[in-house]
């Protein structure tokens, strides 16, 4: 079978966007809410865009949840982006309070009134990578800056989860998480120019080793 990369498709996310700059990379990608092409993908992006209860929601309805968990249980490379991040963490206050994933320890809150500019958190800002030897941010250098659109944040439990850095105000957030081959940004790397570029290359990198 030849190389492909899974989109999911849950009705909530920018996937033609993600689907577009893979294309751009000459990658072969597959929006798909289908268990067999999800399983069967060489890796598999987690996009998100709008609220985490109703994100929840639609992943159950389409049986997704599990195959998530099957994936990542397999070995396989998983990439979340904005919202998919968040969707990785145990609980979500959003609206309610959730039950996440899980596939990592920690919450997601609100930023809190006072201590950020203004929320929702929109524009570009800068990455402090914790470890510049994981392959996620390989040629990309440390500050370097991304596009964030979000007003939720991820609060890991472990620090060793923490990857990326950012600044927002008073608030130091997590804006990439990590935990085996579990990976995410905050950030949406197909907004963000050159090294969100980059970020794609290395994750399509990595589903190739």
């Amino acid at each position: 079978m030849s190389f492909n990369i899974a989109i999911i498709d849950y009705e909530m996310g920018n996937m033609k966007s993600i689907y577009k700059c893979l294309k751009y990379l000459n990658v072969n990608s597959s929006i798909t809410s289908d268990p067999n092409v999800i399983l069967d993908a060489n890796g598999v992006i987690l996009p998100g865009v709008g609220a985490f209860g109703d994100a929840i929601k639609h992943l159950k309805e389409k049986n997704l949840l599990n195959i998530i968990h099957q994936i990542v249980n397999e070995g396989k490379p998983l990439l979340g982006i904005c919202l998919g991040l968040q969707l990785l963490f145990a609980t979500s206050s959003e609206m309610g309070n959730f039950k996440g994933l899980n596939l990592i320890k920690g919450e997601v809150i609100l930023f809190e009134a006072g201590k950020v500019i203004k929320v929702p958190h929109i524009g570009w800002n800068n990455v402090d990578i914790q470890n510049l030897d994981h392959f996620l941010v390989q040629g990309i250098p440390d500050k370097s800056y991304f596009y964030f659109v979000h007003s939720f944040y991820s609060v890991p439990e472990n620090e060793e989860n923490i990857l990326g850095l950012t600044k927002y105000g008073d608030i130091e957030f997590c804006s990439i998480a990590c935990k085996d081959n579990v990976i995410a940004t905050q950030f949406h790397p197909e907004k963000s120019s050159e090294y969100g570029i980059r970020i794609y290359q290395n994750f399509i990198d990595f589903c190739k080793k």
